[in-house]
């Protein structure tokens, strides 16, 4: 198993270019199963989660062709539905946790899916009941085999209909719309995500043909369609990246500008890291977060302690509470992070707390930062990453430490980091891959 050696304590300096989404990659992929025709995808990341999705489409049937450094072709003209059936595929599914959202193209163009319980992060419970109702609502019929620990979907006679998402659940949404698309009739989906990842997908699809309005909304409207056709589709940069560097800039006193972040896209991520006290200027279309020696968490109006929470778009991602935490951990003043989705997700603060910070664990929701304004460094450790945020803010805390870190279990900061310790070396980080 893979670890990252972190001298901790040196400043950085320089440019450095967010890796494409993700979280939209993971979507845009799958969506490639709606037609037969030829969908090319640019700057898609270098990631496990991204690489092994690609993988199993090629072992599915679907033609994949790299073109450039980040660019792909997929054609999907030709695939074997018996291969879902397989033990190979039931690996490989349950591996990701974005392998679910095969199952709306492939109702929605072959009336049938198989999917294993998806993997993905150990941060609590991440129920599926919002992808299988919707489903269902449409037309879909689910039968678990608990031998096998799989759902087999069938969907002769997608029909659309009204539906109120019971939480406005990212990928849930997606699964839902590419069912939908080809679906006789008319959908309508309240309460739906509208993150800017649901945005790009809806683009895509309305290019291949799809008829989606309310785009941007939590209230879609989609009338079915017979067939889809290829297009080209280019990744936006990847907003929890923007933000982990906010973090990392800051908690490091480094000098850095992050390039082409798609300002409009990045919704609320900017001003809450601004109410850590986190200087950021924009300039054109890039962030710049200059050397701070102090930074201080901002008060309520009536003076009460910042509150940090996620929720769901506009309101602050999920995926950068990690990073808010331990960004606030040298910060002037005290903050309650509140991550109000997953149970599990605060659990790494103890290593945090290992290394010096102040922190208080209220319960597997909320945890309060005092700030150490620099006045007591963190210590170098020993730890594992228990997931890929978290891992993320654990890199970011040993940088920031004295002495040397070793991280292990870095295959999780892999899945949804392309290269990051080569490209944090460029700014100058003392990190070694071993």
């Amino acid at each position: 198993m893979a670890s990252f050696e972190i001298t901790g304590g040196k400043k950085l300096q320089g440019e450095i270019i967010p890796q494409g989404a993700k979280n939209e990659a993971l979507q845009i992929i799958c969506a490639t199963l709606l037609t037969a025709e030829v969908v090319t995808i640019k700057n898609v990341p270098d990631i496990s989660d991204v690489n092994k999705l690609i993988l199993l489409l090629t072992e599915l049937g679907v033609k994949v062709e790299k073109k450039g450094e980040q660019e792909y072709t997929f054609q999907a003209d030709e695939i074997d539905l018996g291969y879902l059936r397989t033990a190979a595929f039931k690996e490989k599914a349950s591996s990701i946790r974005g392998s679910v959202m095969i199952v709306g193209p492939l109702l929605s163009r072959f009336k049938r899916a198989f999917i294993p319980q998806p993997g993905g992060d150990k941060i609590g419970r991440r129920r599926l009941d919002t992808h299988f109702n919707g489903l269902i609502k449409l037309g879909a019929e689910f039968d678990y085999d608990a031998n096998k620990k799989c759902y087999r979907v069938k969907g002769d006679n997608l029909k659309g209909c009204y539906m109120l998402l019971d939480e406005a659940s990212v990928t849930g949404t997606a699964n839902i719309i590419m069912a939908a698309v080809m679906a006789r009739g008319t959908t309508t989906i309240f309460n739906a995500a509208c993150e800017p990842y649901l945005l790009q997908l809806c683009r895509m699809l309305n290019r291949m043909g799809a008829r989606i309005t309310g785009v941007g909304s939590n209230l879609l409207t989609i009338i079915g369609t017979d067939a889809l056709s290829g297009t080209e589709h280019t990744l936006m940069p990847d907003m929890i990246e923007v933000g982990s560097f906010i973090g990392m800039a800051a908690m490091t006193m480094s000098d850095i500008t992050i390039k082409n972040v798609d300002i409009p896209s990045l919704g609320l991520i900017p001003e809450t890291f601004g109410q850590l006290g986190i200087l950021i200027e924009e300039r054109g279309d890039d962030l710049h977060i200059p050397a701070q020696e102090s930074y201080g968490v901002e008060t309520f109006m009536d003076g009460s302690i910042m509150t940090i929470a996620d929720a769901p778009w506009p309101g602050f991602t999920p995926d950068l509470i990690s990073i808010a935490l331990v960004t606030a951990v040298q910060a002037r003043g005290s903050v309650l992070i509140h991550q109000k989705m997953f149970e599990s997700r605060l659990f790494f603060v103890d290593k945090l707390i290992d290394m010096g910070a102040q922190i208080i664990l209220c319960d597997p929701h909320r945890a309060t930062v005092i700030g150490l304004n620099r006045q007591y460094p963190l210590r170098g450790i020993r730890m594992s990453s228990p997931d890929i945020r978290a891992g993320v803010a654990l890199l970011i805390a040993a940088l920031s430490a004295e002495g040397t870190s070793i991280i292990d279990n870095i295959d999780q900061i892999d899945r949804g980091y392309q290269n990051i310790d080569g490209r944090l070396r460029l700014l100058g980080a003392e990190i070694k891959r071993k």
